[in-house]
């Protein structure tokens, strides 16, 4: 199957949309968001006015849609109206007035939907959102294009058959490569196949959650775990991924045989049957949050009643009445906790540092019905709308997590801007426990918002308010039986003992023996948890090996991680083509590329929230430096994986 990404606004209205009475279209337009239909508007009539005053709307609040755009109730019916007649115009056969606006209108477009300034180079990146321009570039700066064949036979092993390893196989088939999916569950879906712990969910909107070329009919502004793992294994199904996939095996080693230029990829089944395939290039799509972090505390195997980390919950689990104890509040515990204090007995939370958490008002919040047959029938809608969220999410906040020299309170914040972040926060938390201040000094961090990655309020504040909750602000230090001991030497009673305690997300592809040219081991090259990569994606030494969502390329200031799958992805392919090209067998990064590029990456996280001197955080390594995350912005990343440059790379065969 092809893929497929429609152009909104060239893109024909669907059977659904020419057989719709006016009054579906009426009834969506009448809750529809303003200022993406302002956008749509100026599209469908080419009438560049609606974008001036009285119709421009007023900044929004926190991360609210900003439905009404702050506009009076008759200019919102103004456009309304307006919209209404331009869509079903459209409908009806009248062809977009302005399918394709210039870069400098849409930076104006964007800057007008969100009330606040656009960068003037945004213009690209926003095009490329909307399907007017490709991401990747075909022809490279020494004249080499992708239309060279690809060599007959050449083989991707694929590590993983979560998100990164559906999109690199999707589109690495689409280019004619053969690939085999080397999977360790019994399914698709990766992190949203095993997180099955109540309250799982995304923190990221699931209409920028998802690929570029596989859009959803979303039910829920953002998905809980279940309709997230049936979208990705949807997918998978839908481009036939299932003949090429091998599940229940694991990938136990690859191996670089110089003599032929491939891999050797060994793999073991779960009936114990060791097996290896050749490669011709190898794409690790593991992952980072895949491997438990199960912390090390006395008496911890000896704890009478079920144990577990999050990632591994077991089906069936009933806990109503039961005396249930969580360790951590990370992103897991403020999700499970909330979803489960309602049926238990009572509920102890060991919570040894404190999270910033942000107002949630979408929180369980469906889409309306009438919504959802506006995005599933007004491309041009549901572009923009996808538009808006990518830069709420994405980069808004990248520019206030830097550190001003002159700022006088770096104890607190990081500048005057993220000062306010912190002014705010801290007046939410305030109000939500308005009732319990004496909880207040237990939760308000001390370090600078955004130092660790923002978690959103599923309702924890109103969770550790209620009185069958203990919020203990020490570590678990020993357990002895049914008794768990914390660090202040107050003991607690427990049925069940949850650990939400995160992952080694800094140790990249521990689970493979991956030994590269003249038999160096990635993980003796690598440290344990040092990993470096160039751009996140390739290695010096280790010719022909691809990492998708590897070292620094997740997101701590927020955005959709699958925008910076299908960036790498094409990242990919692009080198590929520049190999094939070249008619070469191998392609390796120089080690002087490398390495600078890493240089640069440590240099801008030193001026970034997250190497605060009072933050900690699962960004970094034992040694402190941050491995998991990027420092650039996600519109900096587009442009340097538009095109491999050939004088990046040795190429040989």
């Amino acid at each position: 199957m092809t893929i497929q990404t429609p152009v909104p606004g060239i893109t024909p209205p669907s059977d659904e949309a020419r057989a719709a009475p006016d009054a579906a279209f009426a009834a969506a337009i009448r809750i529809a968001n303003i200022p993406t239909l302002l956008m749509v508007l100026v599209q469908l009539t080419g009438d560049p006015s609606w974008l001036n005053a009285p119709y421009r709307p007023r900044r929004g609040r926190g991360l609210d849609d900003n439905d009404d755009g702050g506009l009076a109730h008759d200019i919102q019916a103004r456009i309304r109206d307006a919209a209404l007649a331009a869509v079903l115009a459209w409908r009806d056969g009248r062809p977009v007035a302005m399918p394709a606006p210039s870069d400098d209108l849409l930076v104006r477009m964007l800057s007008v939907a969100m009330a606040e300034p656009v960068p003037d180079d945004y213009g690209e990146i926003i095009a490329s959102g909307l399907g007017l321009k490709p991401h990747r570039l075909d022809t490279a700066v020494d004249g080499t294009t992708g239309a060279a064949a690809v060599p007959a036979g050449f083989h991707a092993v694929i590590i993983g058959a979560g998100v990164s390893g559906i999109c690199a196989a999707i589109r690495l088939r689409a280019r004619g490569i053969r690939v085999t999916i080397v999977e360790k569950g019994h399914d698709f879906g990766g992190t949203w196949r095993e997180n099955r712990y109540p309250g799982a969910g995304v923190d990221t909107p699931n209409h920028i959650y998802s690929f570029s070329f596989a859009q959803h009919d979303w039910p829920e502004y953002f998905a809980l775990q279940g309709e997230l793992f049936a979208y990705f294994k949807g997918v998978a199904e839908r481009f036939d991924l299932r003949s090429c996939t091998r599940f229940d095996t694991t990938v136990q080693a690859a191996r670089w045989d110089a003599t032929v230029c491939r891999w050797t990829v060994t793999t073991r089944g779960d009936d114990g049957r060791t097996d290896s395939l050749a490669a011709d290039i190898v794409v690790s799509a593991v992952g980072v949050l895949n491997t438990p972090l199960v912390p090390d505390i006395p008496g911890l195997d000896g704890f009478n009643g079920p144990c577990f980390h999050t990632a591994r919950w077991p089906g069936g689990l009933d806990l109503a009445g039961q005396r249930v104890a969580i360790i951590g509040n990370g992103a897991s515990a403020m999700q499970v906790a909330p979803a489960i204090a309602g049926q238990v007995a009572h509920l102890t939370i060991l919570a040894r540092s404190k999270q910033w958490a942000a107002p949630f008002p979408q929180f369980r919040k469906p889409v309306p019905d009438p919504v959802r047959f506006l995005l599933r029938n007004l491309p041009l809608y549901q572009a923009w709308y996808r538009q808006r969220l990518a830069w709420t999410f994405n980069d808004r906040i990248h520019g206030s997590l830097q550190k001003d020299s002159d700022w006088p309170h770096p104890e607190r914040a990081m500048n005057a801007v993220n000062d306010g972040h912190r002014r705010a926060f801290t007046a939410y938390i305030r109000a939500e426990l308005a009732d319990r201040p004496d909880l207040v000094d237990k939760v308000l961090p001390e370090y600078p918002p955004f130092g660790k990655r923002m978690l959103l309020d599923n309702g924890w504040y109103r969770t550790i308010a209620r009185d069958n909750v203990s919020l203990v602000t020490e570590r678990l230090a020993e357990v002895r039986g049914s008794t768990l001991i914390a660090g202040d030497g107050s003991r607690h009673q427990a049925d069940v003992l949850v650990m939400a305690t995160g992952f080694r997300a800094t140790e990249f592809l521990a689970s493979v023996d991956v030994v590269g040219r003249d038999g160096r081991r990635l993980a003796e090259v690598w440290h344990g948890d040092d990993a470096r990569a160039y751009l996140g994606t390739t290695i010096p030494g280790f010719p022909n090996l691809f990492t998708l969502l590897g070292p620094n390329v997740g997101l701590g200031h927020g955005g959709s991680i699958i925008a910076a799958v299908e960036l790498q992805t094409d990242y990919l392919i692009s080198a590929l083509e520049r190999m094939f090209a070249r008619r070469a067998r191998t392609i390796e990064v120089r080690a002087d590329v490398h390495d600078r590029y890493n240089q640069q990456v440590d240099a801008h996280h030193d001026r970034m929230v997250w190497t605060h001197q009072g933050t900690d955080n699962w960004y970094r390594n034992s040694r402190g430096r941050v491995v998991a995350i990027t420092p650039w912005r996600n519109d900096d990343f587009w442009r340097m994986t538009r095109a491999a440059n050939p004088a990046d790379y040795l190429f040989d065969g």
